[in-house]
């Protein structure tokens, strides 16, 4: 089998309801990672495109979180109802979807807008 041409990596870490840093999916059914499968095999890149359940992206604060490879692109906040244009648009179209993404400034950086301040 050939490598894949693309991997995405979707947040599947839960934490309990309330905690300051938030959840990608509390309910722990991975319904964007298995939408995202549906959504890749309907275009025929099933073998292509890898849509892999991931832990804890760090990035809970901006999260549901979705990470592609490999251009590192990196969205946030991403609902059942963006999958679909993330498809078209990033994996088949080659543009990434500008007001899903998690600006560089947060990535990995000790504080940002979205993170609440530690206590």
């Amino acid at each position: 089998m050939p490598k894949f041409e693309k991997h995405i990596f979707v947040c599947g870490n839960q934490r309990p309801e309330g905690h300051p840093r938030g959840c990608c999916d509390p309910a722990g059914r991975a319904e964007l990672q298995k939408l995202f499968k549906v959504k890749l095999a309907e275009r025929g890149l099933k073998g292509k495109v890898r849509a892999n359940q991931s832990g804890c992206l760090d990035q809970c604060e901006h999260g549901p979180n979705v990470v592609i490879y490999p251009e590192a692109v990196w969205y946030g906040r991403v609902s059942m109802q963006d999958v679909e244009e993330i498809v078209d648009s990033h994996i088949v179209g080659g543009k990434p979807v500008e007001r899903l993404l998690i600006p560089d400034s947060c990535l990995n950086a000790p504080s940002c807008e979205h993170r609440l301040p530690k206590k």
